[in-house]
């Protein structure tokens, strides 16, 4: 049997760390941009769905998978944004287990001059489980008659799942070209200690996002591309607690196809010798019909050993192609 020492160390240190940065992030956060700010609800002025798969590290024991769905639409005569999403995290060594629903709205506001201003809530209802049903606690062992009991009254005694209520907000400027915004995720820091009397607000995620895209001959000499060819540029800044994370790249957009990469930097070193470039991500992406499909890997360029990297691949449905496009996300316009 497992040392109840080293159980309890292991079980300590998971919540310490599920505290501090519980959010996942996606590479292909430009393809689905209601994973960073919900002021992108029904952005695309039309109704949608999508789905993003992710896996982290599968080489290692600790893999970690998400997924993201969601569906949308817009209300032209009362200028909103209307969705639902649905997350799901899950790590294979703990058997962590995360599920979140959520319910989003976005107002659409003409500032003039061709720009808008798009304010965004998520309203949502969290559920997570570190499986701790399989933990036995020294209260439960019986030397003498050799048994154990099913209960415990261990002070650490912990909740198999717990539940909480989430509040996040989004702020959204753009016009045809350019985009940005910023995002406040976990407004209500809910409490997510799994220990039954324990208290564990879960920290804010903040961010901060931006894109612009542009045609590439307005810039650049493109003898070598097709005249039509695009150049989209993006950054999105992310900071929870003591973790932050900067997106950079920038993507060529090929009439109905598109390739690109970011890279995923860490701006506020916490140590002399972190590193400042954690990976490099290269994507890509395809437009067929009314469907989006994207696919991305992430490569480590930290020593934390071979980790198999991270994939996702992304799906989404637009169910009209010939409603305004989704600028700062691949929208792969056919001429």
């Amino acid at each position: 049997m497992m040392n109840l020492k080293y159980i309890l160390l292991l079980i300590l240190t998971l919540l310490s760390v599920e505290s501090k940065a519980q959010d996942p992030i996606f590479t292909q956060y430009f393809l689905v941009p209601e994973t960073i700010n919900p002021g992108f609800t029904g952005f695309l002025e039309t109704t949608s769905a999508g789905i993003i798969h992710r896996t982290q590290w599968p080489d290692l024991n600790l893999k970690v998978d998400t997924d993201y769905a969601y569906f949308s639409t817009w209300a032209e005569n009362a200028n909103s944004g209307i969705g639902v999403n649905f997350l799901n995290h899950r790590e294979s060594f703990t058997g962590y287990d995360f599920l979140q629903a959520n319910f989003n709205y976005a107002y659409r506001v003409e500032l003039g001059y061709d720009w808008f201003f798009r304010p965004g809530i998520e309203i949502g209802y969290g559920s997570k489980s570190f499986g701790f049903q399989n933990v036995i606690l020294r209260d439960q062992i019986n030397i003498t008659n050799e048994t154990i009991a099913p209960q415990s009254i261990d002070p650490l005694r912990l909740n198999n799942r717990i539940h909480f209520i989430d509040i996040s907000t989004g702020l959204l400027f753009y016009n045809d070209n350019l985009w940005f915004g910023t995002a406040i995720k976990h407004l209500n820091k809910p409490n997510i200690s799994m220990a039954q009397e324990g208290n564990i607000p879960l920290d804010m995620f903040f961010n901060v996002n931006a894109g612009y895209e542009f045609e590439l001959a307005d810039y650049l000499d493109t003898t070598l591309f097709p005249y039509e060819t695009r150049m989209m540029v993006t950054a999105n800044f992310m900071k929870q607690a003591e973790y932050n994370r900067l997106d950079i790249g920038s993507s060529l957009i090929f009439n109905n196809f598109i390739i690109g990469a970011t890279t995923a930097l860490n701006p506020m070193k916490k140590t002399p010798t972190g590193h400042f470039l954690t990976s490099i991500n290269i994507f890509s992406g395809l437009q067929y019909e009314n469907f989006k499909i994207g696919f991305s890997y992430d490569m480590n360029t930290t020593k934390i050993g071979k980790t198999g990297g991270v994939f996702e691949l992304g799906l989404v449905y637009q169910f009209d192609v010939e409603a305004r496009k989704c600028f700062g996300c691949p929208n792969y316009s056919v001429n």
